[in-house]
């Protein structure tokens, strides 16, 4: 209640400041400037420190006053602003953590569990670069420590609510807000923490929060090129592997298509010398086939009328006995001839055989001949280490060479012991030709008989010939159908060798064809479809069967250089290379990029840095031509600057520059630090020169002279004074005042005052009070409704 009369005779005393007429003792009318538009609506307070219940501040006039006794929780109001704008210093908000800014209770009212702060703007002019009309700051602190940021009702972050207000000149720590006892702050600060100052009242933190985010960008991506340089590196070596390893499979893959052309050609002729062949056999064989046949009929005839002759001589037994040994010993042959040719296919499918192992075998030997000669030169250079004039000198030496002879040694044991090199086994060769061998003599003497009988047919025919009876004709016509039978079976018995080797050549056929087809594919399973140029029989313009030979022998050649390759097709590792190298390639594109992003921030860091400089200088003017007016005003004259300066360190040197000891230890230089803002001023008919001659009321007039000028400069929606006037004298208040008045032209003012000068200039006064219960409370009186009360 006494409050509450306090708040009610100092209402009545402002009202009749504002309607008596001018006097010496109180302050003249002045009409209310007002402002075009104001940005701060509202404040509203829910549990935060004193403010236990909801209390709103409706901002309605360019000037509002708060006022009440010590202790009722006026500069809470301050606080609260800087609270919901983002600051996080606790200690700056008068408290240890952040359950201290919550309402703790007191005798009748139970402690709350969270404090909210609402700030309201009107935006509709979007000073806020937000698309609503009004815009809504919230900030909760719960018992726990949390915080929650809200705008218009939707949760955000700090730095979202930061970056906001920053594009509108306001800031939770800025120059706009004053708490009381920090209005001398810019002067006690250090020329660092002054330029700081200086720059958030010049609307620079927009383009050092750019800066900044800038400069992590940068960082962040050096980073990731180095991190990507680093991943380029570490491929590398790999890549390199399988670009050998894939150089390989290249010429295995040229290989194998030279092996599929070759061996296309090879298959086709094969082929079509078997079967031509097989044809021409099938052909050659039925004429003499069907002869014989007809000469067996004649034969049995005649031998009929031989055996009914009554008249039968021992000639005719004769020739009947020579005739059956005749038969036996033909069929004897024709056995021993077929048996030739199949041992002949034998001996000509192992002799390829051994052929083939010795030209392995002469590729393992030109692999070994390099280390052998290696071991050779090893052996040598170590001999002529034994000379006795070097040898205390090159023992070193001597002990490597060892070394090194010892691994070639053993290189050649392991090679060897890998690929031992295998005598070729004649032994079957050797055994098959000693059974052709027998085959060849029993042949040899079945002849010599056939010879014989042959001959003595020859001469019984001859005896026949000479007689010239009946009986004799049919002896004749057998003889002649004997002689004809034996050359038949003479052509059918080649027929029968040559048919043998082309069942050989065609087993031949069919292994070759599987083990290309194992190499190069089933793509050689089509060789019937290739083209030939040229006839395949000689002599009607054909190749002879030597070439074939020849290609044949340059396959298997090829074989042998594709199976120490390796059997795969290789397309892993083409895969695998392929993938690996569009991966540095994607890498390489990714380094391009990061270097050209790096190269933009730091032209776009360049170009902030010239902004900043040139509007920070620019700004600079214009405080110091404000701050000049202001302080003339506040002190009836006098000179007040600010002046760029860097900072001095003092820098010991013990040594001199070449590192020895010097002769000045520890005598001290100058090096230039950091930029900052020094205050120069000169007080009018006083010879005090500096900020530290100044006494307690004038630093209090150069601080509001310099504040004053700063928010002159680069206006910001509202100012929060706390008691910055209250070491002003009555004089010193009126001009107080005056500025007051012409600041509110440009910002929304919120004074917390006990001054009666100052509260004279508010359009609308809040009073705070506090009773038993430790509980603000709000009063509030408007002044337009108040004079026309007191009228």
């Amino acid at each position: 209640m006494r409050f509450f009369y306090l708040f009610k005779t100092c209402i009545i005393i402002v009202t009749l400041l504002k309607v008596s007429p001018p006097s010496a003792s109180l302050p003249e009318e002045r009409p209310f400037p007002a402002l075009l538009f104001m940005y701060l609506k509202s404040l509203e307070l829910t549990g935060f420190k004193s403010f236990a219940k909801k209390g709103v501040f409706d901002f309605t006039s360019d000037i509002s006053g708060i006022v009440g006794p010590n202790g009722s929780g006026k500069s809470n109001v301050a606080e609260s602003f800087r609270f919901a704008l983002g600051e996080q210093s606790i200690k700056s908000l008068r408290g240890k953590r952040g359950e201290d800014l919550i309402f703790n209770g007191s005798k009748n009212i139970g402690r709350s569990n969270r404090a909210s702060v609402k700030v309201t703007f009107d935006n509709k002019k979007r000073f806020l670069d937000i698309d609503f009309d009004e815009v809504v700051i919230e900030r909760v602190v719960h018992r726990d420590g949390v915080n929650q940021y809200f705008i218009n009702g939707s949760l955000v972050r700090l730095r979202d609510v930061s970056e906001l207000l920053a594009s509108a000149n306001i800031g939770s720590s800025g120059h706009h807000i004053i708490s009381q006892g920090q209005a001398d702050r810019i002067l006690n600060a250090n020329i660092k923490e002054r330029k700081e100052m200086v720059e958030d009242a010049l609307g620079l933190k927009v383009f050092q929060y750019k800066k900044q985010e800038s400069s992590k960008k940068l960082q962040k991506t050096e980073d990731n090129i180095d991190q990507v340089q680093s991943l380029r590196k570490e491929i590398a070596p790999h890549i390199r592997f399988l670009k050998r390893q894939v150089e390989k499979v290249e010429k295995s893959i040229a290989m194998r298509e030279e092996l599929k052309g070759l061996s296309l050609e090879y298959l086709k002729r094969e082929s079509e010398y078997i079967n031509h062949n097989k044809k021409q056999i099938e052909e050659d064989r039925k004429a003499p086939e069907k002869e014989l046949e007809d000469l067996e009929e004649k034969l049995k005839k005649a031998k009929e009328i031989l055996a009914k002759s009554d008249e039968a001589d021992e000639k005719s037994e004769e020739l009947i006995n020579i005739e059956k040994n005749l038969a036996e010993i033909r069929a004897k042959k024709d056995a021993l001839v077929r048996e030739l040719g199949r041992m002949e296919g034998q001996v000509s499918g192992e002799e390829r055989r051994i052929e083939k192992e010795k030209q392995e075998q002469e590729v393992l030997e030109n692999r070994t001949v390099s280390y052998s000669e290696l071991n050779k030169v090893a052996e040598q250079v170590y001999s002529q280490l034994d000379d006795g004039d070097i040898k205390n000198d090159i023992n070193e030496v001597k002990s490597i060479l060892q070394k090194v002879g010892s691994i070639v040694r053993d290189f050649m044991s392991v090679t060897f012991s890998g690929e031992k090199k295998v005598d070729v086994d004649y032994s079957e060769l050797e055994k098959l030709k000693s059974e052709k061998a027998e085959l060849d003599e029993k042949l040899k003497e079945v002849s010599e008989n056939e010879s014989t009988y042959n001959q003595k047919y020859q001469s019984l025919k001859k005896q026949i010939d000479e007689e010239k009876d009946d009986s004799r004709e049919a002896e004749r016509e057998v003889f002649t159908i004997m002689s004809r039978q034996s050359e038949l079976r003479g052509v059918l018995s080649k027929l029968e060798s040559l048919e043998s080797q082309i069942a050989h050549a065609k087993d031949d056929f069919e292994r070759e064809l599987q083990e290309v087809a194992v190499l190069v594919g089933r793509a050689v399973l089509d060789y019937h479809k290739f083209d030939l140029e040229v006839d395949l029989y000689p002599p009607a313009g054909g190749e002879e069967r030597q070439v074939q030979e020849e290609r044949r022998r340059k396959i298997e050649k090829i074989k042998i250089r594709l199976e120490e390759f390796g059997g795969g097709s290789g397309e892993d590792t083409m895969k695998e290379y392929k993938e690996a190298t569009e991966r540095d390639e994607f890498l390489e594109r990714e380094i391009a990029d990061l270097e050209k992003s790096a190269q933009a921030l730091t032209d776009l860091i360049k170009d902030l840095e010239e902004k900043l400089s040139t509007q920070f200088k620019s700004g600079i003017e214009k405080i110091n031509k404000e701050f000049q007016n202001f302080f003339s005003l506040m002190f009836g004259g006098g000179k007040a600057s600010l002046s760029v300066i860097k900072e001095k360190k003092k820098k010991k040197s013990d040594t001199d520059a070449l590192g020895e000891i010097s002769g000045d230890i520890g005598q001290e230089s100058d090096e230039e630090g950091e930029e900052g803002i020094d205050i120069s001023i000169s007080l009018p008919n006083k010879k005090t020169q500096g900020l530290t001659m100044l006494s307690g009321g004038e630093r209090a007039l150069t601080s509001i002279a310099l504040l004053f000028a700063m928010s002159q400069v680069n206006p910001p929606p509202f100012l929060v004074l706390d008691e910055t006037d209250a070491a002003l004298d009555e004089a010193n208040s009126k001009r107080y005042g005056d500025m007051i008045e012409t600041l509110s032209k440009y910002s929304q003012l919120i004074l917390i005052t006990h001054n009666r000068e100052t509260m004279s200039r508010a359009g609308i006064i809040y009073g705070v009070t506090m009773g038993s219960d430790g509980v603000s409370k709000l009063l509030s009186v408007k002044f337009d409704e108040a004079v026309q009360v007191a009228k």
